[in-house]
């Protein structure tokens, strides 16, 4: 058993440059500190605070409204954060609109001649609308809408990429101690482009497509240690880039504390969080992460940060 979990752990290194480097890896990099700790495996997790990130069916099941804030803090002047709000929609909807915004300061613009210019930034932004509807007391359908946009900086002017996106997913609960569900992240989404006014005249008008994530994943409970996983298949069009797997565990230490360790993205991560009380019992969250990237000495650690409130 051990033997064959080393292979595909080696196998989800050596395939994630395959899809990395294509549009949309900022919404690929995870939102909240306690999915990244678990390895990001939360397909079948309703997450505190970014649940339609995970699986927009998820927020059919919510009982109050969240809000969540999260905080990446990565090295190479790039930049990653996000904030979401989401509620139930009695008796049996919900819904969520949440922000994830990216990119890259402090960049050296130079002219033709290798002079330099002034400061750049490039950024990345994406609005998602969830909506979802529980089908039955324990199957829950849902839809991700995401309005997105691309500045890139061209010392006298801006490229701008705008482009809209969806997510599909549901979710099972046949029990109260196990999930089940399936999401088809980026679904026909992409960025289009006009470069007409940037190349002056020689430009065009062309889509840069996101891969799209199936994704199968679980949940479930080992005694005091909270399981979550999800294996997925990444395309582009026709061509399959490669698979993902997901993994991780929450251990319940005290009432309101966990440790937290997983492996997902290629990436070993682990993490602890604190349960307690902001305005009525238990309502707050606070979590912390680090998140070590492949291939990287100790620059390539991540800090994430991330505060959820319910009211």
């Amino acid at each position: 058993m051990r033997k064959y979990l080393i292979i595909i752990i080696t196998s989800s290194l050596s395939i994630a440059a395959d899809y990395a480097g294509y549009s949309g890896s900022f919404l690929r990099m995870g939102t909240s500190a306690r999915s990244l700790a678990m390895g990001s495996g939360f397909t079948a997790e309703i997450d505190q605070g970014f649940t339609a990130y995970h699986n927009p069916a998820g927020v059919a099941f919510l009982n109050k409204r969240q809000l969540g804030f999260s905080y990446h803090a990565l090295n190479l002047d790039r930049r990653l954060m996000m904030s979401s709000i989401s509620t139930g929609l009695p008796p049996t909807a919900g819904m969520g609109v949440a922000w994830v915004s990216s990119g890259v300061d402090n960049i050296q613009g130079r002219s033709t001649a290798g002079s330099k210019t002034q400061v750049l930034s490039t950024s990345e932004d994406a609005i998602f609308i969830s909506f979802a509807q529980r089908i039955t007391p324990w199957l829950a359908l849902g839809i991700n809408v995401k309005i997105l946009s691309h500045q890139l900086p061209m010392n006298e002017s801006q490229l701008a990429g705008k482009g809209t996106g969806f997510d599909i997913g549901f979710i099972v609960l046949p029990e109260e101690k196990l999930r089940f569900a399936f999401m088809v992240q980026d679904l026909n989404t992409n960025y289009q482009w006009n470069t007409g006014d940037v190349f002056e005249g020689e430009g065009r008008v062309y889509k840069e497509s996101f891969p799209t994530m199936y994704r199968l994943g679980t949940t479930f409970t080992f005694r005091r240690i909270y399981i979550v996983g999800d294996m997925g298949v990444v395309a582009n069009q026709d061509d399959i880039l490669g698979m993902t797997l997901r993994f991780g565990g929450e251990y319940h230490l005290s009432e309101n504390y966990f440790i937290r360790g997983g492996f997902g993205n290629s990436r070993f991560s682990v993490g602890a969080g604190l349960n307690f009380t902001f305005l009525n019992l238990n309502d707050a969250f606070f979590d912390y992460a680090v998140v070590i990237e492949p291939h990287s000495g100790s620059q390539g650690i991540i800090h994430v940060f991330t505060y959820a409130f319910n009211f």
